[in-house]
């Protein structure tokens, strides 16, 4: 008898294991994940919190109270705004500090402006014009200070000497209150002409040069293509300049007091009838030489909101000139 012949068994269909698709979001982490990363920068957070912003709102606590430094504490409300609004010596630095402010800050942004189309155009040493423009703003300004008192001292500088020669008699450059306001604009124009010149320099270079190419074709000059193309594409660098500078130059403080510390014969800060007292300068002098804390802190938050009223302002009038 024939035997039954056992049935085949099909073979397993060989299924490849598949493989996990890997997702294109990693999978999420706590914070507390991260603790090596934040550790390894926690240095920098706890300077800038100990040596910057604690002082910004211990001042504001200042401002209210009255504290020489020693004994206790006392709060005093607004009493220290109060009394600086009747201040004349205040409001005196206020306006020295906003003459300085506009006889620096025009001449020092037209000079970097004209000084960055000439450097931009030359094709020689170009690098060497960049840092020996730039040089300036690197030195040291309490050196620069001296070196500009010498230059315009009354007696025996080599201004008054290089006018003698033309027959001008001396100019008192370091007494005349004007004149004392005008060797400080010129000290800061020196020094910071070269360093908004950089920042111009960058913005003509990211110009692309096919606009200027496309204007000379259709027959604009270069004074005309400077005012029609560059000055318009221009427009956000002299915004960052003018916000940067108005800041910078409302906060003057090293070149004055170089110029025109105490003295023998200047009791005062500021040089003769504290012409060139700016509102930082006194604010060091009250809170640092009469030892005034409380005054000192209510000084520095109400120019605080004078500088934050003339960015916004300079902010408004660059913003205007754009849309029209």
């Amino acid at each position: 008898m024939a035997s039954v012949p056992a049935t085949r068994s099909r073979p397993a269909r060989f299924r490849p294991r598949r493989t996990p698709v890997p997702s294109a979001r990693p999978p999420r982490r706590g914070v507390l994940s991260y603790w090596r990363q934040y550790l390894a920068i926690s240095p920098f957070y706890l300077v800038f919190a100990v040596f910057s912003l604690f002082p910004v709102f211990f001042s504001l606590f200042l401002a209210f109270q009255r504290w020489d430094g020693l004994s206790d504490m006392t709060f005093v409300g607004l009493q220290q705004f109060q009394f600086l609004v009747k201040d004349p010596v205040f409001w005196q630095s206020v306006g020295n500090t906003l003459v300085i402010w506009v006889l620096s800050t025009v001449p020092t942004l037209f000079g970097a402006l004209v000084l960055a189309a000439l450097v931009h155009s030359v094709r020689r040493f170009k690098g060497f014009y960049r840092i020996a423009l730039f040089v300036p703003n690197v030195t040291s300004i309490v050196a620069v200070s001296i070196f500009f008192a010498a230059v315009f001292s009354n007696n025996f500088g080599l201004v008054n000497a290089i006018l003698g020669l033309v027959g001008i008699g001396p100019i008192a450059w370091l007494t005349n209150p004007w004149l004392i306001k005008v060797v400080i604009a010129l000290l800061m124009t020196w020094m910071w002409t070269g360093y908004n010149m950089i920042i111009y320099l960058a913005g003509l270079q990211a110009i692309p040069p096919e606009v200027h190419e496309a204007a000379r074709i259709d027959g604009a000059g270069p004074v005309r293509a400077f005012f029609g193309i560059t000055l318009p594409m221009l427009r956000p660098i002299i915004l960052f300049t003018v916000v940067i500078s108005t800041i910078n130059g409302l906060q003057s403080f090293s070149e004055p007091q170089v110029l025109f510390g105490t003295n023998a014969a200047n009791a005062s800060l500021g040089g003769p009838g504290q012409a060139g007292l700016t509102t930082l300068l006194y604010f060091y002098q009250e809170a640092f030489m009469n030892n005034d804390y409380g005054y000192g802190a209510a000084i520095v938050w109400a120019f605080f909101l004078l500088i934050i009223v003339l960015v916004v302002v300079n902010w408004r009038l660059v913003q205007r000139g754009r849309k029209e």
